[in-house]
């Protein structure tokens, strides 16, 4: 959410991605690094000290952003939900309240959905009406129980949004979300992002030495991978159809280069999209 917010400071056509609100859902301290980045000096220091943690990573993160927005946009009239999983400050509950009743399901950890109720309070006054805040924990809990609490039906046609999440789950967790999602109506989408399983296991780094070792080896942040080719394969067997995973080239091709920026995407991180069978 702060590369989002530092991505408003962007001449409007050059953004990334769009999201007025990312700034104002962000910690005090945070929101002062990002109101900095006004000074396109700054902004174009704070970008390059990013992409040299994790060269290509400041593309990833803001296109994927801009990929899942695009998806919703053309399934909206089509589905009757929406659920994000691992919400974070993620601020598209909102966006999507402005413009439909739909309901949408925020689901994170306890405490994360602690911190996004105060900050939602803060700076809309209060929860909207169609937005609901789930507290589950993947690692334990069977993620459709959870949403039944909050008015869930299961003849939902539903938007599930998994973003930046499962490198940082366990390889059963994962499985076992998908497992628990088996119930969830035909015609239901999911769009997600991963990280490659060579590079969790670190048999490519790909250019990345230092996000390998702060994620894999000084603390064990990232566990979870897959690689392109085992994508249609591994969905399937939870009854999703892949339609369409995209990688950097695609995501520079897509977002970037209409822009005239001079930025590149990293090989360690894809967004897939799919359909329930």
């Amino acid at each position: 959410m702060v590369l989002a917010a530092v991505e408003q400071h962007q001449p409007p056509g050059q953004r990334l991605v769009d999201d007025d609100l990312a700034a104002t859902f962000l910690p005090a301290p945070a929101r002062w690094l990002t109101e900095a980045t006004r000074s396109a000096v700054l902004r174009k220091l704070f970008i390059a000290a990013m992409d040299r943690s994790g060269p290509g990573l400041w593309a990833n993160l803001t296109c994927r952003k801009q990929f899942v927005a695009d998806k919703l946009d053309d399934a909206l009239d089509d589905i009757d939900a929406v659920v994000i999983l691992g919400a974070g400050l993620d601020t598209r509950a909102y966006q999507l309240a402005r413009r439909t009743q739909i309901p949408v399901f925020e689901v994170d950890l306890a405490v994360n959905i602690a911190r996004k109720s105060a900050a939602v309070r803060r700076v809309l006054g209060a929860l909207p009406r169609s937005v609901r805040l789930v507290a589950v924990d993947f690692e334990r809990d069977d993620v459709l129980t959870a949403l039944a609490e909050y008015g869930y039906l299961t003849d939902y046609r539903v938007f599930f949004i998994w973003e930046g999440v499962t490198q940082y789950l366990t390889e059963h967790a994962v499985r076992a979300t998908l497992d628990g999602l088996r119930p969830v109506a035909a015609g239901s989408r999911l769009v997600f992002t991963y990280v490659r399983r060579d590079f969790i296991e670190g048999r490519n780094l790909y250019g990345t030495p230092k996000l390998y070792r702060r994620t894999r080896q000084r603390r064990q942040l990232w566990h979870f991978g897959l690689q392109p080719e085992d994508v249609a394969g591994f969905l399937a067997g939870y009854s999703w159809r892949l339609i369409e995973q995209v990688g950097p080239e695609q995501l520079v091709h897509r977002y970037v280069q209409p822009t005239g920026r001079n930025l590149t995407a990293s090989q360690i991180e894809w967004s897939a999209y799919a359909e329930k069978r």
